[in-house]
């Protein structure tokens, strides 16, 4: 499961590695939390005439185009990366609507001595990366807005992240963004990309349980929460 992120990353840094056009206002977050709108990245419409990436906002909690209450959002912040071409929520998006989710950061809970102890897992870098998702469009059968929403795909944990949690979100490498945003790849070819992120390429590091509650969202919540830091070559991101 991935329920909490971070993205603290200056835009310009975002924009290198995603290539779109746009600027938008990226305010720092060290803890996005699930029903909150979030930072994409997807193929520009057909109809706008346009074509290449987007940058988009998009809710965190994926509602099928057939939903009856938008409610439903709260349970699909998350898809199993094994059975999207299944589960009704998520097939007619796996096929059609897939998305880059705009991270530098995620976080997974281990249970330790003292309770559940949260951990942030970066590149080795430190710099931004995509995680795989998926975004629907659902209209308000009352009449009322329209609301476009994500949810992120996981998939089996490597090693590294296994000693904290037997699932993580998928990352893409830069050069599996296009066969993942395009419609035209096939499902198994776009199924075979949803593989653990290489361990030698993750680190990780304890940070402070305040995490816990998504009204938290200040520089402290990434800093390390040891006085020895992050593993050696990790350098954290300060906002």
């Amino acid at each position: 499961m991935c329920g909490r992120y971070s993205l603290t990353t200056p835009v310009e840094a975002v924009r290198k590695v995603f290539d779109f056009p746009e600027r938008p206002n990226l305010a720092p977050r060290a803890n996005i939390a699930p029903s909150q709108d979030v930072a994409a990245v997807r193929l520009a419409s057909g109809e706008s005439g346009e074509a290449g990436r987007r940058f988009v906002w998009l809710r965190w909690g994926l509602i099928p185009a057939w939903a009856k209450d938008p409610a439903i959002g709260n349970r699909t912040i998350n898809a199993r990366a094994e059975t999207l071409a299944e589960k009704p929520a998520f097939r007619a998006a796996f096929r059609e609507r897939r998305c880059l989710i705009v991270a530098d950061g995620f976080y997974e809970w281990k249970t330790e001595a003292g309770g559940k102890q949260p951990y942030r897992i970066t590149l080795v870098d430190g710099g931004p990366f995509a995680l795989a998702g998926l975004w629907e469009r659902w209209s308000d059968p009352h009449g009322g807005a329209a609301i476009e929403s994500c949810t992120i795909v996981t998939t089996e944990a490597n090693t590294l992240i296994k000693e904290i949690h037997p699932r993580m979100p998928v990352i893409l490498a830069p050069d599996a963004f296009d066969p993942w945003l395009d419609p035209e790849t096939p499902g198994a070819e776009a199924q075979g990309l949803l593989v653990p992120y290489p361990s030698e390429a993750l680190t990780h590091y304890r940070v402070s349980p305040r995490l816990n509650s998504p009204a938290n969202d200040d520089p402290a919540l990434i800093e390390p929460l040891d006085a020895a830091g992050p593993a050696p070559g990790a350098q954290p991101r300060l906002l």
